[in-house]
Order: structure tokens, then C-alpha cells, then sequence
């Protein structure tokens, strides 16, 4: 008998763990994941970025979260010698039609406590010479680091605690027992008196599975990068963003240096025709067929259709990514960037058409239900787990149909 099952192996799913032993130490603690590896995921093929919360709306849990989480990640990384560097970034405005959304872009900054400064043209060159630009904001808390480090270490200190961790164990159904709830796997059956759900990708079918309905679902929406050659990494010398579109969820292709040093370039967003779509060609007939048939993807395709299709050219034509990238710095050419790896981003997308644009949790009968967590979630981690386990001691009498954002 379990007192706390964790679904999900990814940096939500651990952090949580890694907060409920510090806050329950004599409990016991179950974290299962199917894959073969922790950070299999979203959190293994994102960024590794380390960011400052200046995009998210103040007063929203993303935005409380990522700020006060790019503090707390960076001293994780200090106290446990975990590869990281706080670099900052420059956001630009590529020309005179930005500069006003650069300007709202400033003052969210300010207001979510961020330490930011407008900076002319000339002081963005300083910074980053290769840029093309008219003005920019310097970001000065945003960094880069190893985030399948910082999980590895999470699971460790979860096994230090007294947590006991699965991998290679999929949760195949959820079955209530009196008071307490079973998990049925692949490899066992486990009891416990509480379940987490931080399933990421698979995060509204497991709350299913647990009698809890999201009001959401998840579409999955894959990021594609390429790469700086060796020879060219030079024109980079930290991170930069373009001025993102306020109406679209993703940030726009932007340059990071990596903490390896190589440059990532992307990545462009476009629909995954499954649910951990890593290519153009892998399908899976459910993924896509549960997307098709979903009202709120077709509401909202047709409210992002000009952004989607740029999109999904920029996706089959190396040459239109590559002029996206040149917006920023008209210097890089074809030859200088190759395909890297792509990444899939779990975004929960309501039945309205509308996107969740904070985190979701969703409270059920002796159980929470993380089901909207993509970026800044790796940034946000150990304040997301604090906060799931500080709902916990008030959970026993709420209802399944109960929602929380957070």
C-alpha cells in the first residue's frame, strides 16, 4: 500500500515527488513511468532554457511560477553542481511594426518583476553583433541548463527520501478500492491512497482513466529545430527571441546557444499526427482521429489559419525556415544550419477552441490531475510541485468535477 502514486516520469512528475518526500517524509511513494528512462518526453527534447516569466500574464500561475522557478532552478543547479549558466536573452523588434508590441512586452516584464531594460539598436549589437534589429529588451534572468540533469537528480533525491520509482510500468486502467485507488500496469498492480497524474502527453486520457474529466484534450503540436554548423555558431552569442504574436501560443523561431555549446535554431510549430510524433511521418490512427473529430482544433485552426500555414511550410521548406531565421540575423544561410531534433509539445486545447494558457490542474476524488503543463513547466518545476503537494492535506472531500488552474 502506497500513501502517493506518481503517473508520469518527466520533471513535473518528479518534482512532485522529490516535494512530497520533503513535506511527508514517513509516507511512501510511488513514481511509474512507461518509458525506459526518466525525461523521456517533453522534458528530454525541450530547449533547456531557464526562463524568466516575462511572456506569461500577470497574475497567472505560469507567470508566479516561472519567476519565482528560474530562481529556485538555477540555486538546484548551484547546490548540486548541475551544468547551467545564467546568460540572458535580448528579445527584438526586426522592424517599426514590432516596436509597440516589444513596448507592451516591456511593461508585462515590469509588472511580473522581472528584471528587464530596453535597449536601442546599437546596445543589442553590443550584445549579440550578427542581429539585425531596430530595438530590443534585455532579459537578464533567463539561462540554459541540462534538464535531464536536473530530472536524474530529482529521482535520486526521491530515492534518498524513500520513494520507490518504476520505469517500464504503463498504467493500463485505475480502479477505485474502497477509499484507496489501484493501478493496473503492465508490470504489476500497485494500491495507493493517492494518485498524481503528471502524464504529460497522456495526461487527459489517464485523468479519464481515473473517472476525472479535464474538459479538455490534448493536442499534441510538434517543435522542429535545426542547427547551427560549428563554423557558424559564432553569429550566436546567447539567446534571441523575436517579438512573439500575442494571438498565437508559441514564441516564434528564435536562436539558444545550448549549454553544450551548440545553437539551436526553432522551432517552428505544427500539428503532430501522434502523440509522441518526433517525425513528419509517424501517425498513430487514435491520436489523429481523437484531434479530427475534436470541435475546439477545428475552432481553433480556423482562428490561427494564416499562422498555421506558415507554419507547416516552414515545417517542408528548409528554405522559408531559413528566412525566418534571417529576419533575426541575415547572415545565416541554407548551408549553415542542419535538422536537429524535434521536440512535442502537450497543449491542452478546450472544446471552444480555446488554448489553456495556464497550468491545469484538475482536482478529482483522492487524486490531482496535471493536465496542462508545457513550457515554462521545466522552468516552473519545483514551484509546480510545491504547489501540488500543498493542495494535498484538502483533497479528500473534493468533487471530481472540481477545477483548478494553476
Amino acid at each position: 500500500m502506497y500513501d502517493f502514486a506518481i503517473i508520469g516520469g518527466g520533471i513535473v512528475g518528479l518534482s512532485t515527488g522529490m516535494a512530497l518526500g520533503k513535506r511527508y517524509p514517513n509516507s511512501r511513494i510511488l513514481v511509474v513511468e512507461k518509458e525506459s528512462k526518466w525525461a523521456f518526453h517533453q522534458t528530454g527534447n525541450n530547449s533547456g532554457v531557464i526562463h524568466s516569466g516575462i511572456y506569461y500574464k500577470p497574475g497567472s500561475f505560469k507567470a508566479k511560477f516561472c519567476r519565482d522557478g528560474c530562481r529556485t532552478m538555477v540555486e538546484f543547479c548551484q547546490e548540486h553542481g548541475i551544468a547551467h549558466e545564467v546568460c540572458g536573452k535580448v528579445i527584438i523588434a526586426t522592424n517599426d511594426t514590432e516596436l509597440p508590441r516589444l513596448e507592451n512586452l516591456y511593461k508585462r516584464g515590469l509588472e511580473n518583476g522581472i528584471q528587464v531594460k530596453k535597449i536601442s539598436r546599437e546596445e543589442v549589437k553590443e550584445i549579440e553583433p550578427s542581429v539585425r534589429c531596430v530595438a530590443g529588451i534585455q532579459v537578464f534572468s533567463t539561462g540554459i541548463a541540462n534538464y535531464k540533469q536536473v530530472c536524474l537528480k530529482y529521482a535520486e533525491i526521491i530515492e534518498n527520501q524513500g520513494g520507490e520509482l518504476r520505469l517500464n510500468t504503463k498504467v493500463e486502467r485505475i480502479v477505485p478500492s474502497g477509499n484507496n485507488q489501484v493501478l493496473q500496469t503492465n508490470n504489476g498492480t500497485f494500491e495507493t491512497r493517492f494518485v498524481i497524474n503528471c502524464a504529460g502527453l497522456h495526461s487527459d486520457r489517464i485523468a479519464k482513466l481515473g473517472k476525472v474529466d479535464p474538459q479538455a484534450k490534448i493536442v499534441p503540436f510538434r517543435g522542429e529545430y535545426y542547427e547551427l554548423t560549428p563554423e557558424k555558431r559564432y553569429l550566436v552569442k546567447g539567446l534571441i527571441y523575436p517579438v512573439p504574436n500575442p494571438d498565437f501560443p508559441f514564441l516564434g523561431v528564435h536562436f539558444t546557444r545550448m549549454i553544450d555549446g551548440s545553437v539551436h535554431a526553432g522551432p517552428n510549430a505544427v500539428l503532430s499526427f501522434k502523440r509522441e510524433g518526433y517525425n513528419k511521418t509517424d501517425f498513430d490512427l487514435r491520436d489523429f482521429t481523437e484531434v479530427m473529430t475534436y470541435p475546439g482544433f477545428w475552432k481553433l485552426a480556423a482562428k490561427n489559419a494564416d499562422e498555421g500555414i506558415q507554419e507547416i511550410i516552414r515545417s517542408f521548406s528548409k528554405a522559408a525556415f531559413v528566412r525566418s531565421l534571417q529576419q533575426l540575423i541575415p547572415e545565416v544561410k541554407a548551408e549553415d544550419v542542419v535538422p536537429t531534433h524535434a521536440g512535442v509539445r502537450a497543449q491542452a486545447l478546450m472544446n471552444d477552441g480555446k488554448l489553456v494558457d495556464d497550468f491545469l490542474i484538475v482536482q478529482g476524488q483522492n487524486s490531482v490531475h496535471v493536465c496542462n503543463a508545457p513550457s515554462p513547466a521545466a522552468t516552473s518545476s519545483i514551484e509546480i510541485g510545491k504547489a501540488i503537494v500543498a493542495q494535498i492535506p484538502s483533497q479528500s472531500h473534493l468533487q471530481a468535477t472540481a477545477h483548478q488552474y494553476i
